[in-house]
């Protein structure tokens, strides 16, 4: 379980990467054609990482918390399907505690 979330962030890491790599051509492309000079495709590219860094802040804390909701639904199931097992045994313990001994006994 912790691999597939290691990977899904990592996934997410490299789906940043290749975001400002797309985002810095298409600002050099927007600087070459005259559109922006070149301190506001600085700034617009330090606006939008800035943006992708919040971005992948919000979507981690919500995996965390989603991840933590998870395992803290699994350990209740868990609990209770052992309290569960423990209700029967003792319910058999009694019943075989009533019949009283065995033959063998």
């Amino acid at each position: 379980m912790i691999d597939l979330i290691k990977k899904t962030l990592l996934a997410g890491v490299g789906a940043t990467i290749i975001t400002k790599e797309k985002v810095e051509s298409a600002l050099q492309d927007y600087i070459r054609q005259g559109k922006v000079s070149a301190g506001d495709a600085r700034i617009m590219a330090e606006k939008i990482a800035e943006q992708g860094r919040k971005e992948f802040e919000t979507m981690s804390a919500e995996l965390a918390a989603r991840f933590k909701e998870f395992a803290e639904k699994a350990d209740l199931t868990h609990k209770a399907r052992i309290e569960a097992l423990e209700a029967r045994v003792k319910k058999l313990e009694r019943t075989i505690a009533a019949r009283g001994p065995g033959p063998d006994a």
